[in-house]
């Protein structure tokens, strides 16, 4: 029997880019990096839970805003090298930023605009 956490193609870091799409909308949440033990974790513990390469360990989504993502689904690409994780998103909030999604950059008029807005100010969420 094989690791269904064979079948991924790591990178050399041994990491794999996963996707966070909120259920319901469809909505791109974010995109974090995972290890073997954050996925593993993942489906154990029924939340996200990602590799921080900036702070090299794990990052359980949420752990210090309360934004945990709970884990609906979870899917491989046709080239097992992409994970999507759907997720419930608590507190509406999934980027550092305190927006709903951290893709709120647009390009118009060949400059990145923020075009949605600040939830909760980031201050007010990481003492």
């Amino acid at each position: 029997m094989s690791n269904w956490l064979d079948e991924i193609k790591w990178t050399d870091d041994g990491l794999v880019p996963a996707i966070a799409q909120e259920t319901g909308t469809g909505k791109v949440l974010m995109m974090a990096w995972m290890n073997r033990e954050a996925l593993e974790l993942t489906v154990k513990e029924g939340r996200a839970i990602y590799w921080s390469r900036s702070r090299n360990k794990l990052w359980r989504k949420g752990e210090e805003s309360g934004h945990v993502q709970i884990l609906k689904d979870i899917r491989l690409d046709c080239d097992n090298d992409v994970i999507l994780l759907e997720v419930e998103q608590l507190g509406g909030i999934a980027c550092h930023t305190g927006r709903h999604n951290c893709f709120f950059k647009q390009l118009k008029n060949n400059e990145w605009q923020a075009v949605d807005a600040v939830i909760k100010n980031p201050d007010d969420i990481y003492k």
